[in-house]
């Protein structure tokens, strides 16, 4: 008996596993599910536990051995999804910014979604002018601290806390005067309502970026706004295309395709050119969702995508879900009581340190400050003569994400026409978000790269999310062959190549139809299978024709010649 109940134990221990997720506000959720469990259990299970409604905007993600991040699909079993071995550890984020924060029904809602873009300033995904910068951070003191008090908070206290991933002495004063000055009486919830609303003005707003190369070989940015699709280079917009604009997403391996039509019926394709084929497809996949969420007016218009070529199947996928306008719709309809928000003080954290933990300016590496270098205007030039089929636009208000010193680190590498043959890491940025305005030395180490260097992945390892220079190493020497030789209309030999390639699928394809219909004709006419469905073609006027005065004289001309060559074999 005793053996029987062990080995009942055993069996449901192995039916079960344990999943942590890590919050938003850094606390953990720890539960214990079963092993044939699908993502919506595990989703409706930490919305219950913080009694969040408006949970569409929400998703669960976790990274794979490879270090490659996923969303958990809300439909498909959560073991059969991940790659590793239990206990699994993922991350609740924001997965669909909504459009308008104020509009949210719930203060439940908009304080995640508070916490969510705040996480994004410190990892330097939200870039802004120093001016709103220290705006966003002054909402951040308001409200977790509350009001100015000199008794409690000393000279240079906001100094004890780091809002962004870099910053100087003059900002912190900055927020320190509009917190004591500008904010006094605000509530939290009013302090998080003004920090959204002005976060939501920003261009990168709703950025969660993935690293690319353009076909220049350049390193870009690509993101999935509520408004459309966003190319980052240099800390400035290259591209925006809205969502009613982008006519279809689409993947090879590594190459990612984006189609529009623009005004005046001008049809673009953009190309780019991900890490790897596992990160390709997961920027299609966050493409797709994102555009059906925004896009759609009903989740019944959903259609299954594909990103296969004529002949070959290719991955499907399809968005499972309410779109925006519904959840809106359904958000209007919410009755309760408010329930009651538990706020985290703002204490250095995992996803916060201290200042006083790390210098608060970096200097570049020695050997990066000697790289030679394009400065941004000069590669937007580049990618603008080069085979890319469409024209990069300015942003009027690019100032928003370049120093205004950036004019002098500009002329300082004129006629430089040598790209820094170091590898390319995000990582390695180390210019804050708001833009240290005296510093003629950052402003260069801006240019290192080329690329918005403030735009970094979150490196929470505690929840087993790489940073950026881990899960998006773009130092794959295949891919910057690829990015470097690679345009949107590509070379004579590969279209030759690919005309020759889809010549032959035609011919395979053509051949396996004429081989099934050759089967069948041989099961309708020499088989004797009693079956209804053959019995009423053998039956009709037109298969007897056939079969008498075409089929029959033609098997036996083949007879007659098998013969002869059988005799031919035979003599010899």
């Amino acid at each position: 008996m005793l053996s029987r109940i062990m080995s009942g134990s055993i069996r449901n221990l192995d039916r079960e596993y344990d999943c942590t997720v890590r919050l938003l506000d850094d606390t953990e959720y720890t539960c214990t599910i079963q092993r044939d469990a699908k993502g919506q259990y595990l989703f409706d299970l930490i919305c219950h536990h913080l009694n969040l409604l408006e949970k569409d905007y929400f998703g669960i993600r976790y990274v794979d051995p490879d270090k490659q991040r996923h969303w958990l699909e809300v439909t498909k079993c959560i073991a059969k999804q991940m790659k590793s071995q239990p206990p699994f550890t993922m991350c609740l984020r924001v997965k669909f910014y909504p459009p308008d924060p104020a509009a949210l029904k719930e203060e439940i809602t908009r304080y995640l979604v508070f916490l969510q873009i705040k996480r994004d300033l410190y990892h330097g995904r939200l870039l802004c002018k120093t001016s709103d910068a220290a705006m966003l951070a002054a909402f951040i003191l308001q409200a977790e601290i509350g009001d100015y008090d000199p008794g409690k908070h000393p000279e240079g206290y906001s100094s004890k806390f780091q809002f962004f991933p870099k910053h100087s002495e003059k900002l912190e004063r900055r927020i320190s005067d509009i917190h004591k000055t500008e904010l006094i009486g605000q509530t939290p919830e009013t302090s998080e309502l003004n920090f959204l609303q002005k976060a939501q003005m920003l261009e990168t707003y709703g950025v969660d970026p993935h690293p690319c190369k353009d076909v220049s070989g350049n390193p870009a940015f690509l993101a999935f706004t509520p408004f459309g699709f966003v190319v980052l280079q240099g800390n400035k917009r290259v591209h925006f295309l809205k969502w009613n604009e982008v006519t279809k997403l689409k993947f090879e391996g590594k190459i990612f395709h984006i189609y529009a039509n623009q005004k005046e019926d001008k049809k673009i394709i953009l190309t780019y050119f991900a890490p790897t084929p596992e990160a390709c497809k997961h920027l299609w996949k966050c493409g797709v969702e994102n555009q059906a969420f925004y896009k759609l007016e009903k989740s019944s218009q959903v259609r299954t995508v594909s990103s296969s070529n004529l002949f070959f199947k290719g991955s499907r996928f399809r968005y499972s879900g309410r779109v925006a306008k519904e959840v809106m719709e359904q958000s209007a309809k919410i009755k309760r009581e408010p329930p009651e928000i538990h706020r985290a003080g703002l204490v250095p954290s995992r996803s916060c340190p201290s200042i006083t933990h790390g210098p608060r300016l970096t200097s570049v590496p020695r050997t990066r400050r000697r790289a030679v270098h394009i400065s941004i205007m000069e590669g937007l030039e580049s990618l603008r003569d080069s085979a890319h089929s469409t024209p990069v636009r300015s942003v009027s208000h690019g100032d928003s994400f370049m120093p205004r010193s950036r004019s002098l680190a500009t002329n300082a590498s004129e006629g430089s026409a040598v790209i820094s043959d170091e590898a390319y890491s995000p990582s390695d940025s180390v210019l804050p978000t708001p833009v240290a305005e005296h510093s003629l030395e950052l402003a260069v180490a801006r240019q290192v790269n080329g690329t918005p260097c403030s735009i970094e992945e979150e490196k929470e390892s505690e929840a087993g999310t790489p940073s950026v220079g881990e899960a998006g190493d773009l130092t794959d020497s295949r891919a910057a062959v690829e990015g470097a030789g690679g345009a949107s209309s590509l070379s004579e030999v590969e279209q030759v190549n690919k005309f020759v390639l889809s010549v032959l699928r035609l011919l395979l394809v053509t051949i396996g139809l004429l081989f099934v219909l050759l089967l069948l004709l041989i099961v309708l006419t020499e088989s004797d299978l009693d079956v209804a469905f053959l019995r009423d073609i053998r039956q009709t006027p037109e298969f007897e024709q056939f079969h008498y005065e075409y089929f029959c004289p033609l098997r036996r001309w083949f007879a007659c010649k098998l013969r002869w060559a059988g005799s031919l074999l035979i003599n010899k």
